[in-house]
C-alpha cells in the first residue's frame, strides 16, 4: 500500500519511505558479513536476491519507488564487491524488468507517450506546465513567492514539480544553488564514507548517498522532460511528513559515522602523546 491510515486521514505514514531505509540498513550490514562471498557471481546475485521482496511488491503499484529501491540494492552491492562483470548483465536484467513493470499499468506507456509528444500529447498537461514554469523565471526569477504555475496550474507543485516552482521563482541562479547544495551534501557523504572505521558505516552512508543522489536526479529530470513523468519528491524540499522524518534519521546514520571517524582520529592523536 502506498498509505497507511493511523489515524484517520490526519496520520498516514508512507511505508516505502520505511523500506529505503530498512533496506539500506539490511543490505549494508548483509554485504559486510559476506564481503567474501561477493568475489563470485553468484554470491552477488544471493545478496542481491534478497532485496527481490520488496522490489518485486513495491514495483506493481510504486515504479518510481521500485527504481530507487533497485538503484540502492545495485549501488551497495557494487561497492562492496570487487567484480564489474556480474553488474553489467544485471543492468540488462533490470532493464528488461523495467519494460515489465512499464507493461504492468496502462498509464505508465502513456506518460512515455507524453514524454515523446510533449508538445501535443493530452498526457503532457504537467509537464508542459512545469516547463512554462521553468522557462518564466529566467536568470533571476520572479521574486520568493511570486510564481504564477503554483496557483492550480501546475499539478503537484509542492511535491514531484517542486523543482519547476524553484525556478520559476529564482530563476537559473536558485536552480544552479539548489544543484550545487546537493552535490555539496553528496561530496560529503562520499567522504565521510572513504574515511569510516568499518566497511558497515561506509556502506549505510553509500546507501543513503545513493537515494538522495538518485531521487534529485529523478525529480530535476522529470521536471524538465528530460526522462518520462514519475513521482518522485526532491529531497529535503518536497512536502511529506514521512519522508522528512526518514531522511532526516537516515542523515543521522550518516553523521554517527562520521562521529566515529573523529572520535577515532583523536583517540589516535591521544595515543601517540
Amino acid at each position: 500500500r502506498r498509505w497507511i491510515k493511523i489515524i484517520s486521514n490526519s496520520f498516514r505514514i508512507q511505508p516505502s519511505e520505511i523500506g529505503k531505509l530498512v533496506l539500506i540498513m539490511f543490505l549494508a550490514y548483509v554485504c559486510s558479513i559476506t564481503v567474501n562471498q561477493l568475489k563470485n557471481f553468484w554470491g552477488i546475485v544471493k545478496v542481491m536476491a534478497l532485496a527481490l521482496p520488496i522490489i518485486v511488491l513495491v514495483v506493481i503499484t510504486n515504479l518510481s519507488t521500485a527504481i530507487v529501491l533497485t538503484g540502492i540494492t545495485f549501488v551497495i552491492v557494487f561497492v562492496a564487491s570487487d567484480r564489474y562483470k556480474p553488474f553489467i548483465a544485471m543492468i540488462g536484467i533490470v532493464a528488461v524488468g523495467g519494460m515489465a513493470g512499464l507493461m504492468l499499468q496502462g498509464y505508465r506507456m502513456q506518460r512515455i507517450e507524453a514524454w515523446l509528444n510533449v508538445e501535443t500529447s493530452d498526457y503532457a498537461y504537467q509537464t508542459r506546465q512545469a516547463l512554462y514554469a521553468i522557462g518564466s523565471g529566467g536568470l533571476f526569477g520572479k521574486g520568493l513567492g511570486n510564481s504564477i504555475q503554483k496557483l492550480s496550474y501546475l499539478p503537484e507543485a509542492h511535491n514531484d514539480m517542486i523543482f519547476s516552482i524553484i525556478c520559476e521563482e529564482l530563476g537559473l541562479f536558485g536552480a544552479v544553488a539548489v544543484i550545487l547544495l546537493f552535490a555539496l551534501l553528496l561530496w560529503r557523504c562520499m567522504v565521510i564514507a572513504n574515511n569510516a572505521p568499518d566497511l558497515y558505516g561506509a556502506l549505510i552512508v553509500i546507501g543513503v548517498m545513493t537515494q538522495i543522489g538518485l531521487q534529485t536526479l529523478i525529480n530535476i529530470a522529470v521536471s524538465t522532460n528530460s526522462m518520462p513523468n514519475t513521482g518522485i519528491p526532491m529531497p529535503f524540499i518536497s512536502y511529506g511528513g514521512t519522508a522528512i522524518i526518514f531522511l532526516l534519521c537516515e542523515i543521522g546514520l550518516v553523521l554517527a559515522v562520521s562521529k566515529q571517524i573523529k572520535f577515532k582520529q583523536q583517540e589516535e592523536t591521544m595515543l601517540k602523546a
